[in-house]
């Protein structure tokens, strides 16, 4: 019989607090890893063997015998997508912008026409740019004037950014660019500067330049430098465009300065930043209006104050806090305001006219469902656009008129392969915690399947930075449901599906929670009839990879297989090294270990890396990207090596890692794909469907 790559072990020792650990797969972090980043090329030999040993074993071991099934799921989720698909024109001046996709073609064209109608106008055709290797678009911008396009794109996954500068009249680049920059730019009124946020050498965004068009990028004025390695930069505008926008925040505090876009000049600090407040800020008419939680405001407030005087203490409430009711948005316009407010675990958007009047809110009726919603480019307006989905209906588009309340259906999410809703039943439960706190849990199957505990289950999760996991259509579910799998999603803490509160009692000192609720949303199904012990296959990606690792750990019995995508599992030796991008912005929401020794033991009594033990485990699958700079790819690698070396049984363990891609996988729309069959060839295979 083949047998697995075997990662050599090699002596590592560390030391904090006191306590000194052996960590025998260390090697395996690349000691240029920033110039991987760039270069990847560059890694070295004996790192680069291993992780193509690996790929090898997962192609020859599972890859190639399933071959026929990741065909059919691949064909089966790209026929349910339309490929020639527009998106919806965003008016701005004289045009109407947008987005297209055409047939066989991996990347979106952008595109503009009159606003009063007219022939179509092509600004970008991001196919022709992208070329054979990793494109990853970071936006097109067209300036105030509708001359130019700044354009950008990441080449290597790692998220440095090359930024063009486009001549819409004759629809070529100039030869501008600026090189290695965080995403894209924020153009000046007049069209003659562009504002950019730029990388330290640690890989994280600390310093906002303006570029003037024609002039080096090396003698770009520095606008803003942030000096606390713990706080990420980045460059917005206000809606009204008559300020730039500098915000430095981590996960838990912000700090907003502000440029006045017209007459520019050094940025000024609304607030100065102060543990645990944030903040985010609009403007109208001489007003400010900000979104903060300042105060006792766990689940955020509205308040306002004169943009001649901004300071907290001239902060007045516009909307006050209300418990359990949090807000997440806002949308400052001419003559309203509009909030977006998550309510007993279910998103609305509330209306608020400036002249008066009540308020009213845009709600539905199911008992699971995403919402989104959206300004467009134009200030002077009264109409938002905004999106709706559940679990069972194609996503809809409509604009919303603020002033009757009408909706108006512009687009319908088509299933080419056809989709009947009537064919899939949605439900919404509770799973008890161990304290008695209730998990909300989203579930999609066949109608008429017997709930008797014989179906297979798979459950997602993620659960932290407060993030919400929505309820909404996906095409590629679809492949598990219609082969009899029940699809969920646990709503844990860590997230922000019940307000504030939620997300604080799953993070730092609390975040065990998330494990012991996913585990019990699992334990509740089971006993639900939903499903079996053992027939549970969980997912999780990111942050919700460390769940995945942390559940393995803890009741590898229920789980008949696990995937787990670009996984933080080696927490503890990440939060130790403050050199990496996301470390020191991390502290506040997992802790701090070189500080404080608590931190330490915390984290490292769960950290699923440093907990692999002796045990069985169930069949697991792990992704890497190579060039990822969120978590990098060493710890999927020294995770599955760990795995191998200490477990007891000889499940299927598999790792791949895309040598060529980043934190969000293969950048094309079809390759893209092609990575989900695998998770879902590999789910049905631990279930027995495949």
């Amino acid at each position: 019989m083949p047998t697995p790559p075997v990662a050599p072990q090699q002596p590592h020792a560390t030391s904090h607090h006191g306590i000194t650990r052996n960590d025998p797969y260390h090697w395996l972090r690349a000691a240029n890893w920033q110039e991987v980043f760039e270069a990847p090329e560059t890694l070295p030999a004996d790192i680069r063997a291993y992780l193509e040993a690996e790929n090898a074993w997962t192609k020859s071991e599972f890859e190639d015998p399933h071959s026929g099934l990741l065909e059919t799921i691949y064909k089966e989720i790209r026929g349910r997508i339309k490929e020639d698909d527009s998106g919806i024109p965003s008016k701005d001046g004289p045009f109407a912008y947008n987005e297209r996709m055409e047939e066989g073609k991996q990347y979106p064209v952008l595109v503009r026409t009159p606003r009063d109608g007219g022939p179509e106008q092509i600004l970008l055709d991001c196919n022709l740019e992208a070329g054979d290797g990793y494109f990853g678009f970071g936006g097109g911008d067209h300036d105030p004037t509708h001359r130019l396009l700044a354009w950008s794109a990441d080449r290597q996954g790692s998220e440095l950014y090359t930024l063009h500068i486009r001549d819409l009249a004759t629809g070529k680049d100039t030869g501008e660019v600026l090189e290695n920059i965080a995403g894209g730019g924020v153009w000046s009124p007049d069209a003659t500067a562009l504002y950019y946020t730029e990388y330290d050498d640690n890989h994280r965004p600390y310093r906002v330049r303006r570029h003037v068009l024609g002039t080096p990028q090396s003698d770009d004025e520095i606008v803003y430098e942030e000096a606390d390695p713990g706080f990420f930069v980045g460059v917005d505008e206000t809606l009204s465009r008559n300020y730039i926008v500098i915000n430095a925040h981590d996960h838990q505090t912000s700090e907003v300065w502000l440029i006045d876009a017209n007459t520019g000049g050094a940025p000024f600090c609304v607030a100065p930043r102060k543990a645990n407040r944030e903040y985010d800020i609009e403007d109208r008419d001489g007003t400010f209006y900000i979104l903060t939680n300042d105060g006792d405001a766990e689940d955020f407030k509205l308040v306002a104050a004169p943009v001649f005087a901004p300071g907290p203490e001239n902060w007045v409430d516009f909307i006050p806090h209300r418990p359990g009711v949090l807000i997440l948005d806002f949308i400052v316009l001419k003559d309203y305001l509009i909030r977006f407010e998550r309510f007993e675990g279910l998103p609305r958007i509330i209306v608020q006219s400036f002249s008066g009047g009540d308020e009213w809110a845009v709600a539905f009726d199911e008992e699971a469902y995403a919402l989104g919603m959206s300004a467009g480019y134009e200030f002077d307006t009264t109409t938002i656009r905004f999106t709706y989905s559940s679990p069972t209906t194609p996503s809809e588009t409509y604009d919303l008129d603020l002033a009757t309340g009408a909706r108006t259906l512009l687009k319908r999410q088509e299933v080419p392969s056809g989709h009947d809703p009537a064919l899939y039943d949605t439900a919404r439960v509770f799973a008890p915690a161990p304290d008695g706190e209730l998990v909300p849990i989203t579930l999609l199957y066949r109608r008429g399947l017997a709930l008797d505990g014989s179906s297979p289950l798979h459950l997602y999760g993620y659960g932290a930075y407060g993030m919400a996991m929505p309820a909404g259509f996906s095409v590629s579910k679809l492949s598990l449901v219609d082969r009899g799998v029940i699809t969920a999603i646990a709503h844990i803490r860590g997230g922000m599906e019940k307000g504030y509160r939620w997300y604080r009692e799953g993070r730092h000192e609390k975040k065990p929670n998330s494990f012991s609720d996913f585990i019990a949303a699992a334990e509740f199904l089971i006993d639900e009839g939903y499903t079996a012990k053992g027939r549970i296959v969980a997912e999780g990606g990111s942050a919700g990879g460390l769940l995945m690792g942390a559940v393995a750990n803890l009741r590898p019995d229920l789980f008949a297989g696990i995937v787990a995508e670009v996984p933080f599992v080696d927490v503890l030796n990440t939060m130790l090294d403050d050199t990496l991008p996301l470390t020191p912005p991390e502290w506040p929401e997992w802790g701090n270990p070189i500080e404080y020794a608590s931190d330490y033991a915390l984290i490292a009594s769960y950290a699923p890396y440093e907990q692999v033990k002796a045990q069985a485990y169930p069949p697991i699958l792990a992704l890497a990207g190579l060039t990822d700079p969120r978590v990098t790819y060493w710890e999927p690698a020294k995770w599955v090596a760990k795995l191998r070396a200490t477990r007891t049984n000889a499940a299927p363990l598999y790792l791949k890692t895309n040598m060529d891609a980043g934190h969000g996988g293969a950048s094309g729309r079809f390759d893209a794909l092609k990575e989900t069959a695998l998770s879902y060839a590999f789910v049905l295979d631990c279930v027995g469907r495949a």
